[in-house]
C-alpha cells in the first residue's frame, strides 16, 4: 500500500493488494478525484485516512447486457414510478449515506465525501438518476460520468424495486447517450441479477483507456 502526498499521481494499479487496496492518504479535491477515476480507482473508507481502492477482478456492466426481468418489465409498463435525471441529488447521496458498504455497518459517505461529490455534481460530473412515487423520492443512484463511462458509486431504495427501477432507466439513459461501460466496483448480487459480470482489472482499464478519450469531458448538470 502506498502513501499519497500533494501530488494527484496514483501508484501503477497492479500494485494494488490482494483486495483491491492500492493507496492512502491524499485528499477528495476535484483534481485527484478525476484523475482517480480515469485510471480505474475510487475512494471508500470509514476511518480519518482515505484509502484508494483498484479491485481484480472488476464489477462491470455493459449497458447493451442489461437483463430486465418479466416482473420489472410489468412494473416499468405500468407507469408506478416516475424516473428523473439530477432533479434531486442532494437528496439522493443523503438517502445514500444510509446504505453500508463491504458488510459494513456505518456509512461510508462522510460530510467530506458528501461535499466533494456535491461540488462535482456543481462541475458536471456527478450525476444522479431518480425514482418517485406519488411525488416522493423512493430510490436512486449517483456517480460519476467520464467519456464514455459511468463511474457507479452508491444506491438506495425506499420501497420495493425503486432503485431497480432507477437503474434501469438511467442504464437505458446512458446507452441512449452513447456510455459504453458502466463500473459497478464491487460484486452485489442485486447487480449482478442486472446483468452485471466481472472482468479482469487488466481489460477494465484498456477499456477505460480508450473510452475515456477526451480526458476530463464535461456534461453540464440537467
Amino acid at each position: 500500500m502506498f502513501a499519497l502526498d500533494r501530488s494527484i499521481n496514483f501508484p501503477p494499479v497492479h500494485l494494488s493488494e490482494p483486495d483491491g487496496l492500492l493507496a492512502i492518504g491524499g485528499d477528495l479535491s476535484k483534481d485527484r478525484l478525476l484523475a482517480a477515476y480515469q485510471l480505474g480507482i475510487f475512494p471508500w473508507y470509514e476511518g480519518p485516512e482515505i484509502l484508494w481502492w483498484c479491485p481484480d477482478p472488476r464489477f462491470i456492466l455493459f449497458p447493451a447486457e442489461l437483463k430486465i426481468s418479466k416482473t420489472m418489465k410489468s412494473l416499468i409498463r405500468k407507469g408506478h414510478f416516475t424516473f428523473t435525471v439530477n432533479k434531486a441529488f442532494g437528496e439522493v447521496i443523503n438517502n445514500c449515506r444510509g446504505v453500508s458498504r463491504r458488510g459494513q455497518d456505518g456509512t461510508w459517505i462522510s460530510d467530506e465525501v458528501l461535499k466533494a461529490y456535491t461540488a462535482l455534481h456543481g462541475d458536471g460530473y456527478a450525476h444522479s438518476a431518480e425514482a418517485w412515487l406519488d411525488g416522493k423520492l423512493v430510490g436512486g443512484l449517483y456517480g460519476i460520468r467520464m467519456g464514455n463511462v459511468f463511474f457507479g458509486e452508491s444506491m438506495f431504495s425506499l420501497v420495493s424495486n425503486a432503485s431497480k427501477f432507477a437503474f434501469i432507466n438511467y442504464v437505458e439513459t446512458l446507452k441512449a447517450e452513447g456510455i459504453q461501460l458502466i463500473d459497478c466496483q464491487v460484486y452485489t448480487q442485486h447487480l449482478e441479477s442486472l446483468g452485471a459480470r466481472m472482468i479482469p482489472r487488466k481489460d477494465f482499464v484498456e477499456m477505460l483507456n480508450q473510452l475515456i478519450t477526451a480526458g476530463t469531458q464535461n456534461f453540464d448538470p440537467r
